[in-house]
């Protein structure tokens, strides 16, 4: 019997919000669909009977599938079935779990999964949004303990108006692109894509996103009250107050000791690492079982050390304060033979980015739901084991890699030229050297280097900044270029990339339970101006992109040519366009409306190729003299190829200025001669003289006097009737 389910619906931004329990997964701890428009979400969160032993940290995880059957397609893999997550399917991962990790109890130590699909997707909603709320409603009637709920919108702004969960199209216009999620009271993740919004428009853009989800956290705790399970009791894992209290008391001076000599992240890290070793082995001397429970108290004993230093003293591990940046100093040109290369260190942090050109035919192609099909402005990060001092297996981009890579490019890619006026795809690969907080923003920097050393005339250069917070009760310290340990001993990594102007992306993730308004306006702030700074130090190296590309990146010119003239350009199978490209030493791309774009490396190369395509392209004219190759001979005249492609012919009365008995006896095949174009018929066919070229015609005198002396053709027809261009055996 068909099971009646549970549905409530609430209005987002103008438009319904469907959610639905009680159909599907049965045996799921929770699950439950969301729907906006056609645009529906599946998720299941289920948690294991049992914890797992032997670990110290919560096993979470969230997969959002992306299923092509969703939006009416078949995959474009060989084996027509979904492979490894796209990168905006792992984006989603990532922006489910960040808001959600937090409210889970941290003594938890039971394997909890969520498993999202897209059952279906139109051209209007996207995903990522309904994947947050639909994760969290799917919690909320589940048997897993967890503080939420929390609710999650899109903010756009459209002409200075903000808007709610906008289209795709409505995204296009806007200027905004905030993502946002929170509980009732406070907001927990920020993600940000803007063009130069400034400070007071982002919070007054959070003020109004926070106000918009009450609805979708309202929706949520009525339907956790009406089918809700009761939360599962769970066994707790906790250090012993009395073991911690020891630890603490044991270690607490050392720990300040460490932290008042002036060392770099190795030194500090050793005298940590050697205390933590002496105090695990003192207390689990006899009882092996203890180790763990040490180490753990360890580390809570370090992370309140830290912290009271911060707040109490407003010393940070590296002994600066609170709102000083670490030293800079950048470079450019590091890389002789790369299109253009930037370095940026910041204190023991550092990235080298290298760009690279190619051509419109080199924008990434994307296999995904959404309806962006390409982009021309790629941006990877590699984040390899040396940079931290460490080994691993290098197992390919990881969601960390994805995610930094993404957020970087966000933060560029407002100030990126526009394809009609810069006609390049762009690649940059931000490498990591060494890394002792903020990476990615520090590949927002050095990137910018690199764009400006290739020449790429970007808008306004961009520069990035991480923000930390420290907050115990109503004490809190806003922390400007966070180090690695502050990242990982605090309570927020919030990032901010911009121009002098305003904010072009941010980035938000924080372990508390929320954040107050007044402490996310003075990290804004903080971040403008340590912003600002870094922007100096970045233009005494590079004050202005290059006003030339370097001699080793290619041209690219562009060439518009009528639709119907493609084909005469690349030719049966593409034997033409090869050609081309083989003879000149070019790139040639051909694009549907017409334009071409050629990339070449020498100047020569690039008009040959240019040179060669219109001329593919050229139509004959009347008048116009053309020196042509004979390619059929008969008894009334000559056919004569003036353009590729396209011939006419020269009767015998025009062959020369005396009378011709035989054609043969002034021209043969394979002769090339010069003619004019006396006429051309409605129907294509042209007529061609030599006699008004020996005579020195006008173009007149020859439509006047050539009487029809002889018929006349168009372009060569093959024996099936065609012509050899549209047979596919046209000549080369």
């Amino acid at each position: 019997m068909k099971p009646e389910g549970t549905q409530l619906t609430v209005e987002v931004g103008g438009k319904a919000m469907t959610a639905e329990t009680g159909r599907l997964a049965g045996l799921a701890g929770g699950a439950v669909t969301l729907r906006v428009g056609d645009t529906v979400v599946f998720s299941a969160a289920t948690m294991s009977t049992e914890p797992r032993m032997g670990i110290d940290f919560f096993p979470l995880t969230i997969d959002y599938e992306e299923r092509m059957y969703a939006g009416g397609r078949i995959p474009g893999s060989f084996f027509r079935r979904e492979g490894r997550p796209s990168e905006e399917a792992t984006l989603i991962d990532r922006l489910t779990d960040r808001p959600l990790r937090p409210l889970f109890p941290k003594d938890l130590r039971n394997d909890v999964q969520l498993i999202l699909y897209s059952l279906s997707v139109d051209d209007d909603n996207p995903i990522d949004i309904l994947a947050i709320n639909a994760a969290s409603l799917s919690l909320m009637i589940s048997d897993i303990p967890w503080g939420g709920p929390i609710g999650a919108v899109r903010i756009g702004r459209i002409n200075g108006e903000f808007i709610i969960n906008p289209t795709f199209d409505e995204k296009e216009r806007s200027d905004l692109d905030l993502r946002i999620a929170g509980t009732r009271d406070a907001i927990l993740m920020v993600e940000c894509g803007a063009n130069e919004i400034t400070e007071d428009v982002i919070v007054a853009a959070l003020e109004y996103g926070h106000q918009a989800i009450q609805p979708i956290i309202d929706l949520q705790l009525q339907m956790a009250q009406e089918v809700g399970k009761p939360k599962r009791e769970y066994q707790r894992f906790s250090i012993d107050e009395d073991l911690h209290n020891k630890v603490y008391d044991q270690v607490n001076t050392p720990l300040n000791e460490i932290m008042d000599k002036p060392y770099d992240k190795a030194e500090r890290s050793k005298g940590i690492s050697d205390l933590k070793e002496a105090v695990v082995s003192e207390f689990a001397r006899d009882d092996e079982t203890k180790a763990g429970p040490v180490s753990e108290a360890f580390t809570n004993a370090l992370k309140a050390c830290v912290r009271q230093r911060i707040l109490e003293q407003g010393i940070r591990p590296d002994g600066r304060k609170t709102e000083d940046i670490r030293d800079i100093w950048c470079q450019v040109e590091v890389s002789p033979r790369a299109h253009g290369s930037g370095l940026f260190t910041r204190g023991e942090t550092q990235v080298l980015t290298l760009a690279t050109l190619g051509t419109p035919r080199e924008a990434q192609e994307l296999d995904t739901l959404s309806p962006t099909e390409t982009k021309r402005y790629i941006h990877h990060y590699n984040f390899p084991p040396f940079s931290t001092g460490e080994t691993r297996m290098l197992r390919g981009a990881s969601r960390r890699d994805i995610g930094h890579g993404a957020l970087a490019e966000r933060a560029l890619v407002s100030v990126i030229p526009a394809e009609a006026d810069f006609p390049y795809t762009m690649r940059l690969v931000s490498e990591v050297l060494s890394s002792n907080g903020s990476t990615s923003m520090a590949s927002v920097c050095a990137s910018t280097l690199a764009l400006m050393d290739t020449g790429v005339p970007i808008k306004a250069p961009v520069a990035g900044i991480a923000m930390g917070l420290i907050k115990e009760g109503d004490r809190f310290a806003v922390l400007t270029d966070i180090l690695g340990m502050e990242d990982m001993l605090g309570d927020m990594d919030f990032k901010v990339a911009g121009t002098d102007k305003g904010v072009t992306a941010m980035q938000m993730d924080i372990k508390i339970k929320g954040l107050p308004f007044e402490i996310l306006s003075q990290a804004l702030e903080q971040a403008r101006k340590a912003r600002l700074i870094i922007l100096d130090k970045m233009m005494e190296v590079m004050p202005a992109p290059r006003p030339e590309l370097k001699p080793h990146t290619p041209r690219i010119t562009k060439v518009t040519v009528p639709v119907d003239k493609i084909g005469a350009i690349i030719g049966p199978g593409g034997k033409t366009i090869r050609s081309i490209q083989e003879e000149t030493n070019t790139r040639i791309d051909i694009q549907e409306d017409g334009s071409i774009f050629i990339a070449a490396v020498d100047g020569d190369g690039e008009r040959r190729a240019r040179e060669r395509i219109l001329s593919l392209t050229e139509s004959a004219e009347i008048g116009r003299i053309y020196t042509g190759r004979v390619v059929r001979v008969t008894d009334f005249g000559a056919f004569v190829e003036i353009l590729p492609n396209t011939d006419g012919m020269v009767h015998i009365s025009q062959l020369d200025t005396e009378r011709v008995e035989k054609v043969e006896d002034i021209v043969r095949m394979g002769d090339e001669i010069t003619v004019m174009v006396t006429d051309i018929d409605p129907s294509g066919k042209i007529r061609l003289s030599r006699q008004a070229v020996l005579e020195g015609w006008t173009a007149e005198e020859a439509m006047r006097r050539d009487r029809g002396g002889g018929r006349s053709s168009g372009p060569r027809r093959s024996g099936s009737g065609r012509s050899d261009r549209n047979s596919g055996r046209g000549r080369r």
